[in-house]
């Protein structure tokens, strides 16, 4: 039965929900695998940023071992929604994009009439793709778009990586391991060879169900946003899987999470005084199409500077978004910069304690 809770809430309470659901706030998760695999998808067009995402949520964990869950198929970085790199379990991957890629690609239909891609010119090049890599083969980005050029696919003016995408979306194609910081091309079916398979509106169940328990406190438009998902098929999804979750009014907007996040309310909801440094593109930011939760409005600019879509590292405190950071290099060492909202009285000298253990946390993860 679906429960409704009434607390007195505020922002930041909503907030530090966020942070506990999304392993942020707590013991954290015992594996790589396993902190992608409840988060479902995170936002991964940065790969520095994203492993860091993931150390956070790993208690103990380095830059390493992010990268080595990669080399090893336990995690995979593709685009399953909004065209935008994500990490997830392999296992996922298949059927988030029988979802999302018709969708995507139709959304995409313009700029591919503008590159001159067509049918053929996809089939063309997913046979190109496939002789190099079949076989347990892997290719550079750069060796694909030369493949790709003695074919007859030119790769110039984004048309290659166009072409890359749609491949990876029709799962013919996945990044596969890493060298150096770039991603090597692997065949989906070689790569991933355990995949589930779900109907479609079962499937947006699961997602929507597995969402609103790692990222809620949100709203069906949240998920409708970040998935990519039409809104109306969520509202159908959120009548299946409602009564496994419970709702929480705010300000006249219903939120949805799980009962173990929403028991906090009553048990006592931490991190009241927890202080994090995030990356950019976190998903405790970018996991929602309405930030002001955590963020309040007048300083939006400054997460994302004229909005160009690129998210600056956050510093969060007691749930609330209170400013950005940066690093520098003093020789080989990294140098934690801290840019408090707040620039006249800066932090508080217990948060700028907490933020100095953060930065030798986030020292430590890189190995430096």
């Amino acid at each position: 039965m679906r429960a409704t809770a009434s607390p007195r809430l505020s922002r930041a309470i909503l907030g530090r929900l966020r942070l506990a659901s999304q392993g942020l706030a707590g013991s954290g998760f015992r594996s790589v695998a396993e902190a992608v695999r409840w988060m479902t998808a995170m936002q991964a067009q940065d790969l520095g940023a994203a492993l860091w995402a993931v150390g956070l949520r790993v208690p103990g964990s380095r830059a390493v071992d992010v990268r080595s869950a990669l080399n090893r198929g336990e995690i995979v970085r593709s685009w399953p929604m909004r065209g935008t790199l994500h990490l997830m379990v392999p296992e996922d991957l298949k059927w988030m994009l029988a979802i999302t890629s018709d969708r995507l690609i139709r959304g995409l239909a313009g700029r591919h009439r503008e590159l001159d891609i067509s049918a053929a010119d996809v089939d063309a090049a997913a046979g190109t793709a496939l002789q190099l890599v079949s076989g347990g083969a892997a290719a550079s980005r750069a060796e694909l778009f030369q493949a790709f050029e003695r074919a007859g696919q030119s790769t110039a003016g984004q048309r290659g990586i166009h072409l890359l995408g749609i491949l990876c979306q029709r799962a013919w194609l996945v990044q596969g391991p890493l060298a150096g910081n770039q991603q090597l091309v692997v065949a989906f079916d070689d790569w991933i060879t355990d995949s589930r398979t779900v109907d479609r509106a079962a499937g947006i169940a699961e997602w929507l169900l597995r969402y609103l328990r790692s990222h809620g406190p949100a709203t069906e438009r949240d998920f409708a946003w970040w998935s990519g998902i039409p809104l109306t098929e969520v509202r159908a999804a959120l009548a299946d899987v409602k009564d496994q979750l419970v709702e929480v009014p705010f300000e006249g907007t219903s939120y949805w999470l799980s009962p173990e996040t929403a028991a906090l309310l009553d048990e006592g909801v931490p991190a009241a005084r927890l202080v994090l440094a995030l990356p950019g593109f976190d998903e405790f930011v970018l996991g929602y199409t309405d930030r002001s939760l955590v963020l309040p409005p007048e300083h939006a600019d400054k997460i994302v500077p004229g909005g160009n879509g690129v998210f600056r590292k956050t510093i969060v405190a007691g749930g609330q978004i209170v400013g950005t950071w940066d690093v520098t290099r003093n020789g080989g060492a990294a140098v934690v910069v801290p840019k408090p909202f707040d620039y006249v009285n800066g932090l508080r000298p217990a948060a700028q304690k907490s933020f100095e253990l953060q930065a030798a946390n986030y020292r430590r993860f890189l190995g430096t």
